[in-house]
């Protein structure tokens, strides 16, 4: 056992985790207070309002669950969710799989429609299935890492009022790199994560209720004994399955009542309130053009490469691109050679698309040229390395000129 502790410098240009933004590590570091000091309640007022305006919503209930991104999702699903209740997940990656998973483990009725692996939906597919299956919840990705598609959310919500369901999103992957209008777009409830465009760590979910969503929640909600008072009732008789992630008990934590459910990650939250104060400096629009910029310099440059693009790129994701690893080649070792030589981190995929495919973002704090021109001129180093013939140079010179057409200020390094 030592005490020295110092992990390997990366660059991760995989579909997330990325590197934290600097400024996030460093509020991370700061005092910690009690976590009904005046000064923690008054930074969890300032998180809820700063992620109204990341999540593009007036709704009151905006907040975070204690976890990783799947606590989030977990957390709206599992509250939202009465056991026997039909949810309908539509499909097109690992992710959807992930929804109907634990949907299932809710005690839902779950149906499905799926979509092939590199497509989205269109809102006819969505509505025809709504009608037939008359679900209480529509649980649906925004952007699937897994195949990097980015499913078109606008006027999914119009349909979920239209046939009585609620509408749940998933934006763990989406957030802050592609449009995402909560109230514009009739959502109900999202739920993300700090380690993608939110250019964070792991360890904080974001997550926004409407109105609608929050009174089906309270209609199951139970305060558990030990913090009942005389006048309070005994609870719901079929209340949330989860005591930890029980929004019915988690929204009165953060509301005025500050109900003593958990104490609050102190450092995560100093964290969660850095990452969605940056992206409200530099703006909500800016941070979208930001990633789409870096993303189609990135995607232009492996284009130019002469590697092959994965999937419909209408609607490929702003912030990663899938592109086909060339037949015969070791794709493991490729990325292996990657880490080891040059410290920078590339993914692989899953499912059908394991070995297929590698997946390369453009983040949060990474959504930078110096970020893109590195790792472009990196695999052509290390595919030179496997025998793979690519056009000298022309990798960053295709990204240049994505560059060169574009007004738009990149990001000051911190």
């Amino acid at each position: 056992m030592t005490t020295t502790f110092q992990p390997p410098c990366r660059l991760l240009m995989g579909p997330g985790p990325i590197n934290a933004d600097p400024r996030v590590s460093r509020a991370m570091s700061a005092a910690l207070v009690g976590q009904y000091d005046p000064a923690m309640t008054g930074y969890m007022n300032e998180t809820q309002q700063l992620y109204r305006q990341v999540f593009r919503t007036h709704n009151e209930a905006t907040l975070l669950v204690d976890g990783t991104s799947r606590a989030g999702i977990e957390a709206a699903l599992v509250s939202l969710v009465a056991p026997g209740e039909r949810v309908l997940v539509p499909m097109f990656g690992r992710f959807g799989l992930l929804l109907k998973e634990i949907a299932e483990r809710c005690g839902a009725e779950v149906h499905t429609i799926e979509a092939p692996w590199g497509e989205v939906f269109t809102p006819e597919q969505i509505e025809q299935a709504l009608a037939r299956v008359k679900p209480h919840v529509l649980a649906l990705v925004q952007g699937d890492t897994s195949t990097t598609m980015c499913q078109p959310l606008a006027g999914i919500g119009a349909l979920c009022r239209r046939h009585g369901a609620l509408f749940y999103t998933d934006v763990t992957a989406s957030l802050a790199g592609n449009e995402l209008r909560v109230d514009d777009w009739q959502i109900d409830a999202a739920t993300a994560g700090l380690q993608k465009c939110l250019a964070g760590p792991s360890g904080s979910s974001p997550i926004t209720l409407s109105a609608r969503a929050v009174d089906k929640i309270m209609q199951r909600a139970h305060i558990e004994a030990g913090l009942r008072q005389s006048s309070d009732e005994a609870g719901h008789a079929q209340p949330i399955r989860s005591n930890y992630l029980d929004l019915s008990q988690i929204l009165k934590y953060w509301g005025p009542e500050r109900l003593n459910h958990h104490t609050e990650a102190t450092a995560m939250l100093y964290g969660a309130r850095m990452c969605a104060a940056l992206l409200v400096e530099e703006g909500m629009d800016q941070a979208i053009a930001r990633h789409q910029l870096h993303g189609q310099a990135m995607a232009a440059g492996l284009t130019a490469m002469g590697l092959e693009l994965f999937g419909d790129q209408q609607h490929r994701m702003h912030n990663v691109v899938g592109v086909y690893i060339p037949e015969g080649l070791d794709g493991e070792a490729v990325r292996r050679c990657l880490l080891e030589d040059f410290a920078i981190e590339i993914g692989t995929s899953f499912g059908p698309l394991h070995g297929r495919i590698w997946r390369i973002g453009t983040m949060g704090y990474n959504a930078r040229r110096d970020c893109v021109f590195t790792t472009l001129a990196a695999l052509e180093q290390v595919l030179g390395l496997f025998d793979i013939t690519v056009p000298a140079g022309e990798a960053v010179r295709a990204a240049h000129r994505i560059y060169s057409t574009s007004t738009l200020q990149d990001t000051p390094h911190a």
